[in-house]
């Protein structure tokens, strides 16, 4: 054979931000999808499925670029030269669908749906291109009470998937309170709010001295990229970040820092009104206090927003693999946009929603340790390669009595077998040799129990006397001995 007759192989290789998933973590986004949803269902809200691609132009001028349609997003031409996308959030295809069908809707309209997204950007640790949401929005209502019923229902949500009461947070902000503060830092374009709001949104990352230098000139990082800054004066960034840092104890405590804090414009006034309205409406739904927290830092990302805003917080700390302390940080989030649906309608259409990031909370519970360990099938080991029925027979018998369960396909002898059984995470194995079948019976091999006892045993012959964890049944009694060891986890 010719070097030019050598098959091609090619290159085992897969794009950064499209993470592999096996089978522990999908299950725990599954069933976080099916706890948040729950929560989302009892609150009213009904399933709603829009598609993973929408026209580039319909998500809208805060998304990709008509001149630079792939920025941010996963974009293509189709047959008609009309540029498509994959949904950069669920959010954007809700404001579409609400403005297709609104005469037809009751309204408001109440929605929840669940699904992967796609965003085009630089991937990172807990920063994927491809990732599961979990929403809930409401169309059609507008006033405070609808956004603190998204706060209370984001809180529950949490509790729904494990977070304890101290290990999460909900914190609230309003658009309206830094649109009257950026007016008096002087910030009035869109561009320069713009640059305000995004170099906020770092201050829990560099900090009040990094975010003052994206507020001024701009700031330099480790690797020598330079970023261009608001061009704020010293006074003018004094004042952001006053407010900014005028969090406090409690949600009372805070808004009166915040009344100092955020000035004496129009704007102003009436964030700091919906913050007031906001706690009257969470003591109505009797949310905990240690639940939601007044935070003046947080702004959100999309300039979609028009009014409240939220993040959840997974306050829960672990160490890192250098003994570190390590706080997985915003796990969701939301706010008020009442203009998103005035784009395809002409007229404004209050909205206000919540988003669990599901792909990034799976991911924070790994790191803490509470994603639920899976066990693998058990496994029925094969002793004839040529004829292998009665490892099938007993399988199928197992999988009838609601057990899951598996055969041995390979064709290793039964020491290889058992490896298999241990790295599949089997809790038993069944065996079934000739002196088993001649006798009616069965050997079941409890891997856990056996595992725990071989720790204490010294000796090869002493293991070979003891067979730790094993036992031998009648057949007919398989069925609940092999039950009692998978139940009994």
């Amino acid at each position: 054979m010719t070097s030019t007759d050598t098959p091609r192989k090619d290159l085992a290789r897969k794009p950064r931000g499209f993470p592999d998933k096996r089978e522990a973590v999908l299950h725990a986004e599954q069933t976080m999808i099916a706890q948040v949803t729950e929560v989302y269902r009892r609150w009213g809200f009904e399933a709603l499925d829009t598609g993973a691609f929408e026209f580039a132009d319909s998500l809208g001028k805060f998304l990709p670029d008509e001149d630079r349609p792939n920025e941010g997003v996963f974009a293509l031409q189709d047959d008609d030269e009309a540029w498509l996308s994959l949904r950069y959030d669920l959010t954007a295809p809700l404001a579409r669908f609400a403005a297709e069908n609104w005469q037809g809707l009751a309204k408001p309209f109440r929605r929840y749906a669940a699904g992967p997204v796609w965003r085009n950007e630089k991937p990172g640790p807990g920063r994927f291109r491809e990732f599961l949401q979990c929403d809930a929005d409401t169309v059609g209502a507008g006033g405070i009470h609808a956004d603190a019923e998204m706060v209370a229902m984001a809180a529950e949500a949490m509790r729904a998937v494990g977070a304890a009461e101290g290990e999460f947070a909900i914190r609230v902000n309003t658009r309206r309170l830094l649109n009257g503060v950026l007016e008096e830092a002087g910030a009035r374009t869109s561009a320069a709010r713009l640059t305000v709001l995004r170099a906020l949104d770092k201050l829990d990352k560099f900090g009040a001295e990094g975010v003052a230098e994206l507020l001024g000139k701009g700031r330099m990082d480790a690797s020598g990229d330079f970023t261009k800054g608001a061009g704020l004066e010293a006074a003018q960034i004094k004042s952001v970040l006053m407010f900014a840092e005028a969090g406090r104890a409690t949600r009372a405590e805070t808004i009166e820092a915040l009344a100092k804090a955020a000035g004496n414009t129009e704007e102003g006034r009436a964030g700091l009104a919906e913050l007031e309205g906001m706690e009257v409406a969470l003591a109505a739904l009797s949310v905990p206090a240690r639940d939601v927290i007044f935070d003046p830092s947080i702004v959100r990302g999309l300039e979609y927003y028009t009014g409240p805003v939220f993040e959840a917080e997974l306050l829960k700390e672990t160490l890192d693999e250098k003994g570190r302390k390590v706080q997985i940080g915003s796990v969701g989030g939301g706010g008020r946009y009442d203009d998103l649906v005035a784009r395809f309608t002409g007229e404004r259409v209050p909205a206000t929603g919540f988003s669990v990031g599901i792909s990034r909370l799976a991911a924070g519970f790994a790191i803490t340790g509470d994603i639920e360990t899976l066990d693998g099938p058990v496994v029925v080991l094969n002793f004839d390669k040529s004829d292998p029925s009665v490892a099938l027979e007993i399988a199928t018998e197992l999988r009838r009595a609601g057990l899951r369960a598996e055969a041995y396909m390979g064709s290793s002898g039964m020491r290889p077998q058992m490896k298999y059984a241990d790295r599949r995470g089997a809790p038993a194995v069944v065996m079934a040799g000739e002196d088993e079948l001649a006798k009616g019976t069965v050997t079941i091999k409890d891997l856990k129990v056996g595992a725990a006892k071989a720790k204490a045993i010294k000796s090869n012959e002493e293991w070979r006397e003891s067979r730790p964890g094993q036992i031998e049944v009648a057949r007919g009694e398989m069925i609940a001995a092999v039950r009692g060891i998978v139940e009994a986890g």
